[in-house]
């Protein structure tokens, strides 16, 4: 796969879940998405100036852009990498929290129970009876697991349970951006969250890809041990027991074998976030499903037996291509061109071609590798 497609590949991706988050009402989730897959797309733009998809990738931008606009209710400027979701406006020292909580409940969220119920005895409980907690309760979740399996969806159900403050960031936008000026707004950062808490309003702190915040390192540039420190610091501020903070931090990572012990110990939760199990796969199945059109002879039960071991962006994935192979022959056949036509369903066999065209994203190794880490680290 060459640069282009690759580029490409991200760009539909992150487009992909913007629609699906957006669609749920999660706006401040799917905003960050959307600016992703402009980002993407600028780039395709700018590396790739004759390419014959030129138009529709401004094309895109500016269509991405407009959502961006109407989610923020602000006048569309795009927001920076270092902007998305929480982020320091530069020049002023505020931070961007999201207007509107994430509208992601549990339900919403396939399987995964004995991760909604860590959370809500760490969370929930504390947050509405404080006084059944002398010992403190758990303020720092880190959620860890292979890609696409719900853990920015349970940060954002919690943040909906309890109608928190909730602050998105991405860590690795961050660290690239906030380099030398970054423990200053990791300061930032906790003091805002802090100081709405304060006034009687939990919040959360969600870090995505956390482990390129605080993984392991060899060698460190100033900025980056700076960061790590105040971020340690930060954590322990949150984390005493005698203080009756209602400020959350979700970690997420892939890579938890990357994070430095120093850190792991600040998650007082370290909660595996596996792959869909059957049941949670025939949850998956029906959620994904629900708009579109199946022949009699497809058998999603069939489907989710088929599936063991694919993620839930992979089914997700899967339904995409089948129904893509349906519009494109309809597409090539010219039934398009009548406004009141409609696709033929998605047959079985649609389905079959498509699971043997891909693949699950998760390797047997990994899933070794997960099941060792959470043998030594795993706190529920």
């Amino acid at each position: 796969m060459g640069a282009l497609e690759e580029l490409e590949r991200y760009a539909v991706k992150h487009a992909s879940e913007a629609v699906r988050l957006d669609r749920q009402g999660a706006r401040g989730l799917a905003l960050t998405e959307y600016q992703k897959a402009v980002e993407v797309l600028l780039k395709l733009c700018s590396l790739y100036p004759n390419s014959p998809q030129h138009e529709i990738y401004m094309q895109r931008i500016d269509a991405y852009r407009q959502r961006i606009k109407s989610l923020q209710g602000g006048d569309g400027r795009p927001l920076t990498a270092i902007e998305r979701e929480t982020a320091t406006h530069e020049g002023d020292g505020r931070l961007h929290q999201l207007t509107e909580k994430p509208q992601v409940h549990w339900e919403d969220i396939a399987n995964l129970s004995d991760a909604k119920k860590a959370i809500i005895e760490s969370v929930v409980y504390p947050t509405k009876r404080p006084d059944l907690f002398p010992l403190g309760w758990p303020r720092g979740i880190l959620l860890y697991g292979p890609p696409g399996c719900g853990k920015t969806l349970l940060a954002a159900a919690a943040a909906s349970e309890i109608d928190a403050n909730f602050y998105c960031v991405d860590a690795s936008s961050i660290m690239s951006k906030w380099l030398g000026e970054s423990e200053k707004n990791v300061a930032r950062l906790f003091d805002e969250a802090r100081s709405k808490a304060q006034n009687g309003k939990p919040s959360i702190i969600f870090i995505d890809e956390i482990d390129s915040l605080i993984a392991v390192r060899v060698e460190e540039v100033g900025g980056e041990a700076r960061a790590r420190n105040q971020f340690l610091k930060e954590m322990d501020g949150i984390l005493d027991k005698n203080r009756k903070t209602y400020v959350y931090v979700f970690g997420a990572t892939n890579k938890p074998w990357a994070l430095d012990e120093p850190f792991i110990r600040r998650f007082q939760k370290r909660i595996y976030v596996p792959l869909p199990d059957l049941e949670a796969r025939r949850q998956l199945i029906k959620i994904y499903s629900k708009e579109l059109d199946f022949a009699p002879d497809a058998d999603l039960e069939r489907l989710a037996v088929l599936t063991e071991g694919y993620a839930g962006s992979d089914i997700r994935d899967l339904l995409q291509t089948a129904h893509t192979k349906v519009v494109r022959e309809f597409f090539q056949s010219g039934g398009a061109e009548n406004s009141e036509a409609k696709p033929r369903p998605i047959t079985m066999q649609d389905l079959l071609e498509a699971l043997s065209e891909r693949k699950p994203s998760v390797s047997k190794t990994m899933l070794q590798a997960y099941k060792k880490w959470a043998s030594e680290y795993g706190a529920l």
